[in-house]
């Protein structure tokens, strides 16, 4: 007698598959609560009155700070994509003098704090500075005889941070690029596409989702940029939040401030996201080969060269070489072995973060591919939002609930045990990994979604008839393919916590110094030559991984033979 084995019901199935996706639910519900913790705490304040304060907001300073936001926002967003997505195209798909060169250095500017180089180009450019002094000189001009464009105004903060800020969509599109198939290129080429049509109708919209995480990065880091702002004199809603909450001890107007901005970013997206409708880009051919690269020839290459090399010197070396300048004509008096302490702090802070938020990033990227559904999608988005508000007012979030359970510890600890422990989680560096973690997570999540997005569910479905777990599947099939986009994700969290400052000041350990702190208290005293030495630490610190990352993203891409 035989047995014939019967399927499942349809109830039977679906309840399996609900058990299979409830723990990538449950692991993604976990972190976005955590995640979110801080700003929840923080948003909690909107729904407490404040009336006086909010009307003279209102009625005095929230239209200048909505007009120069906006304003900002357009402005870089629109420097940042043309500079980023034009450059990555040029050294992935051409042939031009410097090409090896630029794959690299046009990452240099992602070291650089853009207060930093806000002192050093207002230094330069201002009335006694270098440039116009030169000119002065050279021309015998006197100071009615031409008008120079003042760098601290709203268009110089546009073009700095354009300038600063246009690497992380360099850095996402690029590898968009090189994981490309040449199929779908050489389909191009076969109906006469040459390679400015193949740019414009095939390879951007197949980047699309890394275009529009790099330039999203670009804008919310623009909408949180305090100190170049500050110098700057531009009044924006962050500059605003820290002299609400700060200046006038006002936290619930500030708090109020904060929402605002989130409302602003929280359009940002889904305009993005509405535009995008249904449309879906994946890799379905396994033929992986060394991506065409077109021979410029004339005036052409040179063209290319030049686009290439501008941003690098107005972002990079024009800066670093005032930086030096300074340095060496003045320098920090502690330049030596109590420079150890900074760096150890700033590179031990920046990796533990940096490999903590790609590791996040990839469960929650993976549970909402596993377990799509309203709860999933939403939980990413809230641990997204994080990015949005400013770094202090993180870290206001991350004390209140901190200190909360730190007084429960311990009340237990001395009731229970008569130990005297003291502050377990409050100052310390556990509290500033969890504020680096609220406020990066969107960086490490933006990079690790747009590449999870490329990689086709056909591969999913494989490997399951192949008896592997999501995890396995996870570990085995997509982290190899995506590993350039995670070392993408991992540079940029640990870049940016190498310049992060808001936060480290209010949440760092007493008597915790990194090299970000140091150059902004030497610099906020008007000391600007002796915080050039620590800044150019920073650059230093940070130059090598991104070297590193230019030369792991040119090899990660299957079939690639490596240069």
């Amino acid at each position: 007698m035989s047995v014939t084995a019967r399927p499942l019901p349809i109830t039977a199935r679906v309840l399996a598959a609900a058990r299979r996706g409830g723990l990538w639910t449950l692991i993604t519900t976990v972190i976005a609560a955590l995640v979110a913790l801080p700003v929840l705490t923080v948003l909690y304040h909107v729904f407490v009155p404040a009336p006086e304060v909010w009307s003279h907001l209102a009625t005095t300073v929230l239209p200048r700070y909505l007009v120069n936001t906006a304003g900002l926002a357009v402005g870089v967003g629109i420097g940042v994509l043309v500079i980023g997505v034009g450059t990555a195209w040029l050294v992935v798909m051409c042939r031009f003098p410097g090409r090896r060169l630029f794959e690299w250095s046009l990452l240099l500017p992602l070291a650089v704090p853009t207060y930093v180089i806000a002192y050093a180009y207002t230094d330069f450019l201002q009335y006694a500075g270098p440039l116009q002094s030169m000119l002065r000189e050279l021309f015998g001009w006197t100071a009615d005889d031409y008008t120079f464009p003042p760098i601290r105004s709203l268009g110089g903060a546009i073009a700095l941070l354009s300038l600063v800020l246009y690497p992380y969509v360099y850095l996402l599109t690029r590898a968009a690029f090189l994981e490309q198939s040449v199929c779908v290129l050489e389909v191009g080429r076969t109906l006469g596409r040459g390679p400015w049509k193949l740019f414009g109708t095939i390879a951007i919209p197949l980047a699309r989702p890394a275009i529009v995480g790099g330039v999203s990065l670009a804008l919310m880091e623009t909408l949180n940029e305090f100190g170049a702002v500050q110098f700057f004199a531009v009044d924006t809603f962050t500059t605003g939040i820290y002299r609400t909450w700060f200046g006038l001890g006002e936290r619930t107007a500030a708090a109020q401030l904060a929402a605002c901005l989130l409302i602003f970013v929280l359009v940002l997206l889904l305009l993005e996201r509405f535009s995008r409708g249904r449309a879906q880009f994946f890799h379905t051919s396994r033929r992986y080969r060394e991506l065409p690269q077109y021979e410029l020839a004339g005036m052409t290459r040179w063209l290319a060269t030049l686009a290439c090399a501008l941003p690098v010197l107005l972002g990079f070396l024009l800066p670093a070489a005032l930086l030096v300048s300074m340095t060496l004509q003045e320098g920090d008096a502690r330049l030596g072995w109590a420079f150890l302490p900074y760096i150890v702090n700033s590179v031990s802070l920046a990796g533990v973060a940096a490999a903590a938020a790609v590791l996040l990033a990839l469960l929650l990227a993976y549970g909402v591919r596993m377990a799509p559904s309203p709860l999933t999608t939403a939980a990413a988005r809230i641990s997204a939002m994080g990015y949005a508000v400013p770094g202090a007012v993180i870290a206001v979030g991350i004390l209140i609930p901190l200190g909360w359970v730190d007084r429960q510890l311990y009340g237990l600890f001395q009731e229970g045990l008569g130990w005297d422990v003291g502050l377990l989680l409050t100052g310390t560096a556990f509290a500033l990994v969890y504020a680096y973690l609220v406020r990066f997570l969107a960086v490490s999540y933006n990079a690790v979604q747009s590449s999870l997005t490329r990689v086709t569910p056909g591969m999913d479905a494989a490997s399951r008839t192949l008896g592997k777990t999501p995890g396995a599947t996870l570990r085995r099939v997509h982290a190899p393919i995506m590993r350039g986009s995670l070392f993408a994700a991992g540079i940029l969290v640990f870049v940016d916590v190498m310049k992060e400052l808001p936060a480290t000041i209010i949440l760092r350990p007493f008597d915790f110094t990194t090299l970000a702190v140091r150059s902004y208290e030497l610099a906020s005293d008007e000391r600007l030559s002796q915080s050039s030495t620590a800044a150019l630490a920073v650059v230093l610190v940070g130059v090598l991984p991104v070297i590193l990352l230019s030369r792991a993203m040119r090899r990660s891409r299957p079939g690639s033979a490596g240069e």
